[in-house]
């Protein structure tokens, strides 16, 4: 009689910005939303691209090309908006596309290294490696933050 051992997993979604694929917990995704009309709000980060009413609540918008210190793009069809929460804090991440729904083995999570694709490690909580596939796996509450 064999045993079969089920490894830890957590179920990310993978988006991407600027020819690389990020990873963010499901868990801390609300919705994905198509690219709505946003308010701009005069003398806020270059990063903050206003606020928009989601559902009758008041949710900021961060573009985080912009962010991440990466050139902006202009929204196509494929940009997408990730509405997280975390505690009192709602925040639409404007992304160029969301592209599936994961499983990852935690023991496929490894440290990040000093800069990946342009992004400042600080703000990743690890990066993964499945086949020929690489993911930064965003760390949500240091992007929230700053």
């Amino acid at each position: 009689m064999s045993v079969e051992v089920i490894e830890d997993q957590i179920k990310v979604i993978i988006f991407h910005m600027h020819e690389e694929e990020y990873a963010i917990k499901v868990s801390e995704i609300q919705s994905i939303e198509r690219m709505q009309s946003f308010t701009r709000i005069p003398g806020t980060a270059p990063f903050v691209r206003g606020v928009m009413n989601l559902r009758g609540v008041i949710t900021p918008i961060i573009d985080l090309r912009l962010k991440f210190g990466l050139e902006g793009k202009e929204s196509d069809e494929s940009t997408r908006i990730l509405v997280t929460s975390n505690e009192d804090l709602i925040l639409g991440l404007v992304v160029d596309g969301a592209n599936d729904v994961m499983d990852i083995p935690v023991s496929k999570i490894e440290p990040t290294p000093e800069v990946v694709g342009g992004v400042e490690a600080h703000y990743l909580d690890g990066v993964v490696k499945l086949g020929t596939r690489l993911f930064s796996l965003l760390d949500l509450e240091k992007v929230m933050q700053d």
